[in-house]
Order: structure tokens, then C-alpha cells, then sequence
């Protein structure tokens, strides 16, 4: 079934704000595992409530120049558009800690996500990093897609220029952007993995 197999373990970690093993990485072609987020607004967001569409998670450090490299060029707010046209959920996730780089209340974030016209179906505060150390986000950004039958199909970088020169975007192959388009022509993900590149995701120590 959709995400059942870790449906517990996670929500109940991420409702204690317990410590994840770092080992809990997901595989490309198992089953998504589930969890829970508060986004900007303060609504509960959980994965599973997806199913049966397709979902991109982003890591995002609005202080990372990598990330402004994308959000400045409006080539991610481009490529957050065209992925929910097509029906995809997209989710912008933040795990960066109190006291650290990319830390942002929720008012914080609204003001950011309407000053730099985020097209994301929402953005989650993940404070504590249990979803970032489950899921193995290293860098900002840090890209997965999950298909509409729950399974991750794609992780790595938003592309194949790990630079922070908007320049090199109209050159660069956009990984999510093709691999959702093979999704919805009914094919496999040609490319599953590519290095993810950025900051580093500044975790809670």
C-alpha cells in the first residue's frame, strides 16, 4: 500500500522531535517514506495525503547563493510552475536549526515566498531536521520525486551545472523537469541519481 510501510515511525518521530538515524537515507524505487511537516501557515502537511500524484520535495536555504542562483533567475519558481500544471504537488522544505543559516518563522517565510513568488504547493518548516536526515538532504537545494504510486524515482541536484552562475541555467539539463516529463509520457526516469550540489543543509546539532 502507498507509503504504509513507515507511516509510524516517522510521524511519531517527528511529533517528539526525536533524533533520526542518519542511515535512514531513502532508495530510489522503494516506497517514499511517510512523514509529517508544519508548513509556513501552520497547517499539518503529511506526504501520503498525496497519493496517487506525483510529489517533488526541495530543500531550500533562502541564504544559499546555489539557491539564489535559481530563485533570483526565477528558474525554480519556472519549473515549480510547469510541475503543478502538470499536477504534481511540490513541497519546499526547510531543515535549517534555530540560530542557524536558513532558519525561518513562519512569518518569515510567508513574507519570502510572497516577495520571491514561490509557485511551491507548500513550504514546510522542518526545524528539528528529522525529514532532512530521513530522507539524506544534504545540500540546498536537494531535490526528490516521489510518482503518483509512492515511490522515489528521482534524488539528486536540480540539474547537471553544480554552480552558483545563473549564466549556466539556459545551458543545463533540468533534472526534474525531465524526469517529470517522462513521468506523465508513462516512462521510466532515464536519469534516477545526479550529484546534488549547494550548501550544506545547516541541521540541528
Amino acid at each position: 500500500m502507498f507509503y504504509k510501510p513507515a507511516i509510524t515511525s516517522l510521524a511519531i518521530v517527528a511529533a517528539f522531535g526525536m533524533a533520526m538515524p542518519l542511515n535512514a537515507a531513502q532508495k530510489t524505487g522503494a516506497i517514499a517514506q511517510d512523514f509529517k511537516l508544519t508548513d509556513m501557515n501552520g497547517k499539518t502537511v503529511q506526504l501520503s495525503s498525496f497519493r496517487g500524484k506525483p510529489v517533488v520535495l526541495e530543500w531550500h536555504n533562502p541564504g544559499c547563493p546555489f539557491v539564489a542562483k535559481h530563485y533570483d533567475s526565477g528558474n525554480m519558481q519556472k519549473t515549480q510552475a510547469n510541475a503543478r500544471e502538470q499536477g504534481v504537488v511540490w513541497l519546499t522544505i526547510n531543515s535549517g536549526a534555530k540560530g542557524k543559516q536558513g532558519y525561518m518563522t513562519g512569518s518569515e517565510a510567508q513574507k519570502l515566498f510572497k516577495e520571491e513568488g514561490f509557485k511551491s504547493s507548500h513550504y514546510l518548516l522542518d526545524r528539528k531536521g528529522v525529514v532532512g536526515k530521513a530522507y539524506s538532504a544534504k545540500t540546498t537545494p536537494h531535490m526528490y520525486i516521489i510518482d503518483a504510486s509512492g515511490k522515489l524515482v528521482y534524488q539528486g541536484g536540480i540539474d547537471d551545472k553544480p554552480t552558483a552562475d545563473k549564466a549556466d541555467i539556459k545551458q543545463a539539463r533540468n533534472h526534474v523537469s525531465a524526469a517529470l516529463a517522462e513521468l506523465k509520457a508513462g516512462k521510466s526516469v532515464s536519469v534516477a541519481h545526479s550529484r546534488p550540489y549547494g550548501c550544506s543543509v545547516k541541521y540541528e546539532s
